[in-house]
């Protein structure tokens, strides 16, 4: 589903160029789970960036359900992020004026002709534990709903591949164990393929495999 071939990362400096990322291999299937640790600063966001397409890489090849997403131009590919990409980011980003619902809608917003676009987000918002909060604003919502928020809005388009920055990053451990257990189940129902990046051990223990990412080089643990 995710497959992430000999891709690097460098950026220009005004002295040498800085590697971020070097030859890193990754192929992850519909339905599997993949956790990447490292140090602050090591490239795990880089990775995922160029993962979700919002990055190209500087050598090698990223496909997704055997397309290479960097060979379309400017419109088809923001158009193929938003039908096979779901995303979940440490901060929410939840637009504060909207309710839960209208978040969850988000993503439908830009080309769904989906007639059941709001059955399927009520149902996720059920799933997520948060039928009774479906008409709050985030400003209302705990820092656990707010993410169990973003879960659904990340779902909410039926994606190929979910990508999590450090989804619980910023939450008490039993409201990351709830988000935690949600990404794991629901990406197995959506039989989708999942990668993490994340500072915690308890986190990745719930994943199919794990990989370090250090020196820029992915290897798997």
């Amino acid at each position: 589903m995710l497959d992430i071939r000999s891709v690097s990362k460098r950026y220009a400096t005004r002295g040498d160029d800085l590697v971020v990322l070097r030859d890193v291999n990754l192929t992850v299937n519909a339905g599997e789970s993949v956790a990447i640790m490292g140090p602050s600063g090591c490239g795990k966001s880089t990775l995922l960036n160029i993962a979700g397409t919002l990055e190209p890489p500087t050598t090698g090849d990223v496909t997704i359900d055997n397309e290479n997403p960097y060979q379309l131009d400017e419109t088809r590919l923001a158009a193929f992020r938003n039908r096979n990409i779901g995303f979940v980011f440490q901060e929410h980003h939840l637009l504060p004026q909207c309710s839960v619902l209208e978040n969850v809608l988000i993503p439908t917003l830009v080309a769904s002709d989906d007639n059941d676009v709001i059955t399927r987000a009520k149902t996720l918002i059920d799933r997520v534990g948060l039928s009774d909060r479906r008409d709050h604003r985030p400003a209302e919502l705990s820092g656990g709903e707010r993410q169990r928020s973003a879960i659904a809005r990340a779902l909410i388009c039926q994606p190929r591949v979910i990508l999590a920055d450090e989804p619980t990053g910023n939450l008490d451990r039993k409201s990351a164990d709830t988000v935690a257990d949600l990404l794991v189940q629901l990406q197995r129902e959506f039989n989708a393929a999942l990668v993490v990046v994340t500072h915690s051990q308890s986190l990745a223990d719930r994943f199919d495999k794990q990989f370090d990412l250090l020196d820029g080089m992915l290897k798997p643990r």
